[in-house]
């Protein structure tokens, strides 16, 4: 896995387009691997902690039961419109089974969820889940795109810049 310096990392989810994604209501796109060697990616609800991305589900899901064997994680937080902006991260999973809620499911809920819903919502997690595994993503590669001011991957630069000389050559 191509990995960045730490302090990398962390200036990557401290630009403003990546604190705009991971405070949104928008679903992370989680990939893994499932136990029968398959990829998977599932839409799922997170909260940013301010230092952490954490998501939660049942101890016996097939995601948690998959994140156990394979702990490699990849990890996505985009726009659903134009301009596109995009946060994209790789890296592991530590997982926690924790009785109860872990609070971050509940905020991660409630941030995306009709506040008339919320309070029935809230107490049917509360007497369905007796234990919940607590998944915190460690990045170890993280990379911003938004496509308004052309912070586009270095492909779509390379074939702009490419198109740019053909222009100026013909032009």
């Amino acid at each position: 896995m191509v990995s960045m310096d730490q302090s990398e990392i962390v200036e990557t989810l401290n630009d403003p387009v990546a604190q705009e994604l991971l405070q949104s209501a928008i679903p992370a796109r989680l990939a893994y691997v499932g136990t029968d060697g398959t990829p998977r990616v599932i839409p799922i609800a997170f909260y940013w902690t301010g230092r952490e991305i954490v998501v939660c589900t049942s101890p016996i899901s097939p995601k948690a039961r998959a994140l156990q064997a394979n702990p490699h994680i990849a990890l996505t937080i985009d726009t659903a419109a134009a301009p596109w902006k995009q946060l994209l991260i790789r890296g592991t999973v530590e997982i926690e089974i924790v009785d109860g809620i872990p609070p971050e499911y509940l905020r991660a809920s409630e941030k995306a969820m009709p506040k008339e819903q919320w309070e029935q919502f809230a107490e049917q997690v509360r007497g369905m889940y007796p234990q919940m595994a607590r998944i915190t993503v460690v990045p170890a590669w993280a990379k911003v795109f938004d496509f308004s001011t052309g912070r586009l991957p270095a492909f779509l630069q390379r074939l702009a810049a490419e198109r740019a000389r053909r222009e100026a050559a013909t032009g």
